[in-house]
């Protein structure tokens, strides 16, 4: 028998992770790149952070849910049911997942910074989050920040995802876990 609010959580938690990974990733490989093709620095600009700022409440409410989820789950368990290896993992995922956190906060807030670098959000740029030589100094530092905490962000994910594909494994394969999982809700 498979808990019904266990098994809810663990695909609420890999729905939030996958949508905010897979959107950041679309955004930084794709999107940026592709404004290019607009003529105009300024409707780059715009097009760029109406997308992103667009995004933000989507990425919000996915790493939000895969943090919740994480949270109920390390609160209704002591720690005594694993052992000190898949110990180590949580621990590790409790990190990288509150950067995540942090990090997809920062980045928010440092996107409607830059948008407000303008009016309408237009401000120049040759790509997503290249500066032109009309780019504001302040959107010039704003897009550097967002690039790098980017990059660190999507690292993080992409820990949290690789963590919990191990974690899973691991307690498929404990018959400790097999039994307690038989009570959990």
């Amino acid at each position: 028998m498979v808990p019904v609010l266990s098994s809810t959580g663990l695909v609420l938690h890999n729905l939030g992770l996958a949508a905010g990974f897979g959107g950041s990733l679309f955004g930084k490989i794709a999107l940026n790149p592709a404004v290019k093709v607009i003529s105009s620095t300024e409707e780059r600009g715009q097009v760029t952070n109406l997308a992103w700022n667009g995004f933000n409440i989507v990425n919000a409410a996915s790493i939000g849910t895969a943090a919740l989820t994480w949270l109920f789950g390390r609160y209704k368990l002591s720690g005594k049911e694993i052992d000190s290896t898949t110990r180590a993992l949580v621990i590790a995922k409790d990190v990288l997942l509150g950067a995540t956190v942090a990090l997809g906060a920062a980045n928010i807030a440092s996107g409607k910074y830059l948008a407000a670098q303008a009016p309408e959000g237009r401000v120049p740029s040759e790509t997503g989050l290249t500066p032109t030589e009309e780019t504001p100094e302040n959107a010039v530092k704003a897009m550097k920040a967002i690039d790098v905490m980017g990059i660190v962000n999507l690292a993080c994910m992409a820990g949290v995802i690789g963590v919990t594909a191990i974690l899973n494994m691991r307690a498929g394969a404990s018959s400790k876990w097999s039994v307690l999982a038989r009570f959990l809700p």
